[in-house]
């Protein structure tokens, strides 16, 4: 049996809104970007949402719409992809990376206090496999030092913090629509504008610096370069892949969660006995089943485990560099405090195969030869 890590999600309708894209207009901001773009403000009650050609670019809007300088300071856990870095650095900024709590992988909302300074403009909290991080206490610490919250949000669609929608509980909420994430555009994202009085300057800047998308909806007779921007609109193609499984996406939230649930009582065994970890998922959060993953032993462990799935068919991997150790990371930030357990965590984690499809006897098998390997160990 081969099993794949990921694969791409694709419904009843994605060929034919791909095919109809094709035939009325390809370039961005059509009949489908409007569609995803709505459905998302409208099922997480945000003032506006603007697709973009990726996560990375939404997180780079952030940093220009919070008028990020030269020698800020940008707090974030360095368990996170390079993008949530690169985002404040390409404005100048110097990152500050804190620890992460073990049972969740995300920020340690208890560490971030300590790391400002009077340079520090932005907290980004990225809420890693859907499950997030404490925001009611980050929340607090931003208002009490007048500090802006900017959510890296790329796994989190559908997922909640006491009720509300991950992206929403911030200034700004990033999403990515990554062909790994589950909801899919091949390259894509979003970014979720939760003020008004920002909607406009975002607007600008996803469209080259020019006002044009006011001129689209006819508020103006021509339009003209306002400030600085770039090309951030992805294409109608795009889009339209994205709206064949927004318009299903409880369906497969509902069968992504089936998924994560059966790993999880699969596994439970190896746990009880001490072998693995298992996710956790505090009680104020509800989760969107962004990956599965386990925790195992050490580095060593992790090593071989991944050489035995992959010597058996399947495609299981490890997942972030720690950002504060790469080379990158010493040039432009430094780590606040003690890493206790950023790098060691990241040494631990599995990620196994996790996608809209997977079926049950495909989970039966990874999980055999988990509970194989560790019989031999």
């Amino acid at each position: 049996m081969n099993i794949p890590f990921n694969e791409s999600p694709v419904t009843l309708n994605t060929e034919s809104y791909i095919k109809c894209a094709l035939r009325t207009k390809v370039s961005g901001d059509g009949i489908f970007t409007e569609k995803c773009s709505s459905w998302i403000e409208k099922r997480f009650n945000v003032p506006k949402v603007l697709l973009t050609t990726s996560c990375s670019h939404a997180l780079d809007m952030s940093a220009y719409l919070c008028g990020i300088k030269e020698g800020d300071e940008i707090i974030m856990s360095s368990y996170t992809f390079s993008s949530t870095a690169n985002a404040f650095i390409v404005r100048g900024a110097r990152i500050v990376f804190v620890d992460i709590r073990p049972d969740t992988m995300n920020i340690d909302e208890k560490l971030i206090e300590s790391a400002i300074s009077n340079k520090t403009r932005v907290i980004v909290p990225m809420h890693y496999a859907g499950v997030s991080c404490e925001m009611d206490a980050i929340c607090d610490i931003a208002q009490k030092y007048n500090l802006i919250i900017v959510e890296d949000a790329a796994h989190g669609i559908m997922a909640e913090y006491r009720g509300k929608a991950l992206g929403t509980l911030s200034k700004f909420g990033c999403f990515s629509f990554h062909d790994t994430k589950n909801y899919s555009m091949g390259e894509g994202g979003a970014l979720l504008i939760n003020n008004e009085e920002d909607i406009y300057k975002a607007e600008v800047i996803r469209e080259k610096g020019t006002d044009r998308s006011c001129f689209f909806r006819g508020e103006i007779d021509k339009y003209s370069w306002i400030d600085w921007g770039s090309s951030y609109l992805p294409s109608e193609i795009n889009a339209a892949y994205l709206w064949s499984q927004l318009e299903m996406a409880d369906e497969i939230n509902n069968a992504r969660l089936d998924i994560w649930n059966l790993y999880y009582k699969l596994l439970s065994p190896l746990s009880d006995e001490g072998f693995i970890d298992l996710p956790y998922i505090p009680g104020d959060c509800n989760h969107n089943a962004h990956m599965f993953y386990i925790k195992v032993d050490n580095g060593d462990v992790q090593s071989k485990l991944l050489a035995f799935l992959k010597k058996s068919g399947i495609k299981a991997f490890f997942h972030y560099v720690p950002l504060h150790s790469s080379k990158a990371g010493y040039k432009y930030g430094r780590f606040h405090g003690i890493d206790n357990f950023t790098t060691k965590e990241s040494l631990r984690l599995v990620r196994l195969p996790m996608y809209y499809g997977l079926q049950e006897n495909e989970i039966l098998y990874v999980t055999k030869k988990i509970i194989e390997f560790y019989k031999k160990v």
